[in-house]
């Protein structure tokens, strides 16, 4: 592993954590060094029930917590029965749950997972959008676990790495939808986010709202053959249409993230915006509002939002059109917020947030192209006219330098970019420059017939990794590349693996 420079601005110091063993549903075995904590439930509020909904109230996921500078974490890839929405389903399950523990540390923690695979296919993980080395033992994606074996990972966190939401998922070569879409996914949070607002909303109610959609065959969650379009079941957290409870004016941190396999979102929670804070992990440099978000899958978006008037509101997904090629996504309820109780005074968002690197103006050392096509049946995808292989090395970057790619979608339906080890700033969307405020992501979309264009910073890792469509449909089927990072002043070696 060789390290150089910084990564982002240093930022405050995180949440202190509470370190008080809780109650907790999942099954996950408990370690010297990792704390737990239920998951967060609102309390009940001026004499009204806990819900107020039609639905059950929203449950957090569970939490492993670092303590010392350490997480130790042990998952089990099992097929259980177990509960997903209103139903009782087959599931591959981590941990004998649909919705897994949070994994919750801080910047310059250590994480160490034991992974063992009781199921007939191997499998293994992804920390997806963790800065973090992929070589072995850390965010290695090629290697493979078999049944009835372990492995030991272990990730060191920078102590500058950005804080915001992860999450945690198979990456197997040609079973990472599949395994997904059967339930392998679950939350990361990179703690100290709420510590950068205003004092005033440093003990705000947080809420994990994970989107994790699944199909149904018979008594088990589908997951071959996998139909994008195909009628699907919107959960949050695992729940069908919970219930969120907040106070008029009230001002709460959402952490929106998308680990299914292959759809898309497109939020909307009609008469409140979202306040955006971070994109995929990272802290923005000015907080900015939307009405909608769209959220490709893998896409994660840290937001505030307030109370408005009391009364009953309806979280949805609005329709999404992929494309001709594509799929036809409809709309959906998924949360039920019930606004009640006694008012509080609304906060003033801030602007101006977090520091962030700006790469407009920096030197560009080489300039890539990718292409995204498919075969006319759908059923095969290409970057740059080549399917995956993990043999070959595709790209080689020098690490501390920065390139500027262009990825260009030359098919007839939206597809997604994501890239492993370093973030990038998206520098613009089908030729329109995008707000270098609030422009560092980890997968974007990238419109039919369009192209985006990005910046990538090689900061402090080298090794082999990838890049890839993150509809993990299309990422089986062919369409990632490998790019190995390189030392300076190493020749490129055009000889996968060195």
């Amino acid at each position: 592993m060789t390290r150089l420079s910084t990564r982002f601005p240093p930022t405050l110091t995180a949440i202190g954590l509470a370190l008080t063993v809780a109650g907790l549903s999942g099954g996950v075995a408990h370690t010297p060094t990792g704390f737990y904590r239920a998951a967060h439930s609102p309390a009940t509020q001026d004499g009204h029930p806990a819900s107020g909904g039609t639905g059950p109230l929203l449950q957090d996921p569970p939490e492993l917590v670092s303590g010392g500078g350490v997480l130790k974490a042990a998952i089990v890839v099992e097929r259980r029965k177990v509960q997903v929405g209103d139903r009782r389903l087959y599931a591959t399950t981590y941990n004998g749950a649909y919705m897994p523990p949070t994994l919750r540390v801080r910047p310059g923690d250590r994480i160490d997972l034991t992974m063992t695979n009781k199921t007939d296919k191997h499998t293994n993980l992804h920390t997806h959008g963790l800065m973090v080395s992929p070589r072995s033992p850390a965010d290695n994606i090629f290697i493979s676990i078999k049944y009835g074996q372990s492995y030991h990972y272990t990730y060191r966190l920078p102590r500058n790495h950005p804080t915001g939401t992860y999450w945690y998922h198979s990456h197997a070569d040609m079973l990472s939808a599949p395994q997904v879409a059967g339930g392998e996914s679950g939350i990361i949070v990179v703690d100290g986010l709420r510590r950068q607002l205003p004092p005033s909303l440093h003990h705000i109610t947080e809420h994990t709202i994970a989107l994790k959609d699944f199909q149904v065959e018979g008594d088990a969650i589908k997951t071959h053959p996998l139909s994008i379009g195909a009628p699907t079941n919107r959960t949050v957290n695992g729940q069908h249409n919970p219930v969120i409870r907040m106070r008029p004016g009230e001002t709460q941190l959402w952490r929106l993230a998308n680990i299914g396999a292959n759809i898309y979102y497109k939020l909307h929670l009609p008469g409140v915006r979202f306040h955006v804070i971070a994109q995929d992990g990272v802290p923005v440099g000015r907080i900015y509002a939307k009405d909608t978000l769209l959220i490709p899958a893998a896409s994660r978006f840290d937001v505030l939002v307030q109370g408005g008037a009391p009364g009953t509101n309806r979280l949805e997904t609005l329709p999404y059109n992929t494309g001709p090629a594509g799929n036809q996504l409809p709309r959906a309820d998924l949360a039920t917020v019930v606004t009640g109780g006694t008012p509080l005074p609304r906060t003033t968002i801030p602007s101006r947030f977090a520091p962030q690197e700006d790469l407009s103006d920096a030197k560009i050392t080489a300039r890539k192209t990718m292409v995204y096509t498919e075969n006319t049946a759908g059923t095969v995808f290409y970057i740059n006219g080549r399917t995956f292989d993990p043999k070959r090395t595709d790209f080689t970057s020098t690490l501390g330098t920065v390139e500027e790619w262009t990825v260009r979608n030359d098919s007839d339906e939206d597809h997604s970019f994501h890239l492993h080890t370093d973030h990038f700033q998206l520098m613009s969307i089908n030729g329109k420059t995008e707000d270098p405020s609030h422009s560092v992501y980890d997968t974007v979309n990238v419109p039919r017939r369009g192209a985006i264009v990005i910046r990538v910073h090689f900061r402090d890792f080298t090794g082999r990794t990838v890049l890839h469509c993150h509809i993990l449909n299309h990422e089986d089927m062919g369409m990632m590349s490998v790019l190995d990072i390189v030392p300076p002043h190493t020749p490129h070696q055009k000889t996968p693996g060195k």
